[in-house]
């Protein structure tokens, strides 16, 4: 596994970020917005030795608005390209929602990307609804750009070839340890009925080949199934998803990278397995919240 030097991805410059504009999923929490003054002097602090530009990056008001989502879509072009071709037509209206990651932004909270590096960084929020939710910043390496769209939370993803990154955030553990838990609590949540790969039914033929620790990290490799709607024929893909639960949380973030099976003979392994690598979710310096 490469080594991820958080402090080395902060102290880029920061116009080299392009950054995400996020629609929903904010969190709204007022104990995470009480004593603004206090938390926001205490970020300040932590981030000092940081950049100033790329402090902002991590915390920005002001966020653009993205489109309207519509209730429908037409799985085998959104699977292919990452968009609707017509997401007011017949097929747009397919009565497909959109897909349920777990991912609460932080308020303020935008996704940046280093054009030069492919170095990706965002701040989610876990336990959101409880008493102490936690500050978790996430921060991954990608090849591709990151993924517009109202459909989106924090993907990156190829439109031409499908190949992608996302995160998501799976439910309580219920105090297990990471390393205890069997390989279906990780693919029942990747491929719920609502999840991200499930936009015409669960994927199928769903097959863990490896399963280990790496570090804290959870990591398994797999191949999976998705229909196409237009076709019924079934494309195959392979994943590797890396789990981590950030210190103080119950919750693992994960991140799901993939590509069609096809694609991964062709060597495209290695673009999967150095995204996954990169993958770091740490909690965020205290606030006070």
């Amino acid at each position: 596994m490469k080594t991820f030097v958080l402090a080395a991805l902060l102290c880029k410059s920061a116009s080299a970020f392009t950054l995400s504009s996020i629609d929903s999923h904010r969190l709204i929490d007022t104990s995470l917005n009480a004593n603004n003054n206090e938390a926001d002097a205490s970020r300040r602090s932590f981030f000092s030795t940081l950049t100033i530009s790329t402090a902002a990056a991590l915390s920005v008001s002001g966020l653009n608005s993205m489109p309207a989502f519509a209730d429908g879509m037409d799985v085998n072009d959104f699977l292919k390209s990452g968009q609707v071709a017509m997401p007011m037509g017949v097929s747009g209206q397919a009565g497909k929602s959109k897909p349920r990651t777990g991912i609460i932004f932080r308020d303020g909270s935008e996704i940046a990307r280093d054009a030069k590096t492919g170095d990706v960084l965002t701040e989610i929020v876990l336990s959101a609804n409880s008493p102490d939710p936690v500050g978790v910043l996430t921060s991954f390496t990608s090849p591709w750009p990151v993924a517009k769209g109202a459909v989106f939370d924090i993907e990156c993803r190829d439109s031409k070839t499908g190949d992608a990154a996302f995160l998501s955030v799976t439910s309580k553990l219920k105090g297990k340890n990471i390393e205890d838990l069997k390989n279906s609590f990780f693919t029942e949540e990747l491929f719920s009925p609502t999840g991200r790969f499930s936009f015409y039914g669960p994927p199928t033929d769903v097959k863990v080949s490896k399963s280990y620790m790496d570090g804290k990290n959870r990591v398994l490799e797999m191949g999976f199934s998705i229909l196409s709607q237009s076709t019924g024929a079934e494309i195959p893909r392979k994943a590797i998803v890396v789990a981590s639960v950030p210190e103080g949380t119950d919750e693992a973030v994960m991140l799901a990278t993939s590509t069609t099976a096809i694609r991964w003979k062709k060597g495209v392994e290695n673009d999967v397995r150095k995204v996954s690598e990169s993958f770091k979710a740490i909690a965020s310096p205290s606030t006070g919240m």
